[in-house]
């Protein structure tokens, strides 16, 4: 199998399922629990807390764990917009988002919130000049993903978070990372974002655990769960430990080398594009940066039937987010495509460990896909 979809999830390495397997086995303790075992298991949470806090660029008792990305996202928007509940009732977001931010907003207006969703342009791009002139004196918050997850184009969080220090704003800004997390480098404390999402999936992980970053302007957060305490108090329930072993080490394993491991991606996207475009009939699609992702059109023919050809074949690669599920994204609706361009929108994402020979013959199929079917009418 050929497995060019990291943007949706990736393998789990052979260390990371060890280090999950050596907690469900031997490190099975409850961390509230004050005996030995317990006292071990929050031993290793609390290492693993640190390990991901200096991967982020943070203090370790400003990272939480989450069950996911979506659930971060949602956390964090809720945080937001109930400390700044005094200061209005505007949100300003992208129409670009994932929809574990666009769906918690259409909840919010549903609930009088006004929702401002700053367009991209054709090329997949927000300014932070879109920001500022949306910006309100009641603006609660501010949500912009980092690298969005179907075009790889980086938005400025950080002009974003300097533009609200230099109006003084009261607004929080909240960022989704889960594509940007140890693939396009940023450092919470310097990038100047409130609230930040992280996932594991995405870089090695198992499913089922993530994280949110709280920065020192998110003031007395209001728990995501009440319970026994976990987590400081803000999500309460037993720590998932094997999830939580299983995400610091796949952090473990993608900062080794990492910059090497940021260059050999940027080196596969670059030779994909350079093959994937010398078919006739592909297209870029937006203008992104990130290492790890690269949008492209076979114009006229559905994406939906090459990624299944594709598929029988042990290729796989996808039509845009896995969360769309044959759907047309709306980014790319978005972005203005025409019918025939987003019609046949595929996404192409990579890993430190993608090799040159996975493209070729990505391309070779793709070449002969072309050449022996139809096209859309």
């Amino acid at each position: 199998m050929i497995y060019l979809d990291h943007a949706a999830t990736t393998p789990v390495p052979k260390a990371v399922a060890d280090a999950m397997y050596d907690t469900l086995v031997n490190g099975w303790g409850n961390p509230s629990s004050q005996y030995p075992i317990g006292a071990q298991a929050k031993l290793h949470v609390d290492a693993a807390r640190e390990t991901l806090a200096a991967a982020l660029g943070c203090k370790p008792e400003q990272f939480v764990f989450t069950s996911c990305g979506s659930e971060s996202n949602n956390w964090a928007i809720s945080l937001a917009v109930r400390q700044n509940r005094r200061v209005g009732k505007h949100i300003i977001t992208t129409a670009v988002e994932h929809n574990a931010v666009l769906e918690p907003c259409k909840l919010l207006q549903s609930d009088g919130y006004e929702v401002t969703y700053l367009k991209p342009d054709k090329n997949g791009n927000i300014t932070a000049q879109q920001v500022a002139d949306a910006l309100r004196e009641d603006t609660a918050l501010i949500s912009m993903m980092l690298v969005n997850n179907e075009t790889g184009c980086v938005f400025p969080v950080h002009e974003v978070a300097q533009l609200l220090r230099e109006r003084k704003s009261a607004a929080l800004l909240h960022t989704d990372a889960v594509q940007a997390f140890l693939k396009d480098p940023f450092r919470a404390d310097r990038l100047g974002a409130d609230l930040i999402s992280v996932s594991g999936h995405k870089l090695g992980a198992p499913k089922g655990i993530g994280g949110l970053y709280l920065g020192e302007r998110v003031h007395a957060p209001r728990p995501l769960i009440a319970g026994g305490g976990q987590e400081r108090g803000l999500r309460s329930g037993t720590e998932a430990t094997a999830q939580i072993a299983g995400f610091a080490k796949a952090v473990e394993l993608r900062t080794e080398n990492f910059e090497q491991k940021l260059a050999h991606m940027a080196e596969i996207r670059a030779y994909a594009e350079e093959k994937l475009l010398s078919i006739d009939g592909v297209v870029r699609i937006g203008d992104g940066t990130a290492p790890h992702i690269l949008a492209i059109s076979l114009v006229g023919y559905p994406s939906a039937n090459v990624v299944s050809d594709l598929g029988s074949q042990g290729i796989c690669i996808s039509a845009g987010s896995a969360c769309h599920r044959g759907q047309l994204s709306h980014v790319y609706k978005e972005m203005g495509l025409d019918k025939k361009t987003a019609a046949g929108v595929l996404r192409v994402s990579f890993c430190p460990e993608t090799t040159k020979a996975e493209i070729d013959t990505l391309c070779d199929a793709l070449q002969l896909h072309r050449d022996t079917r139809f096209p859309m009418l």
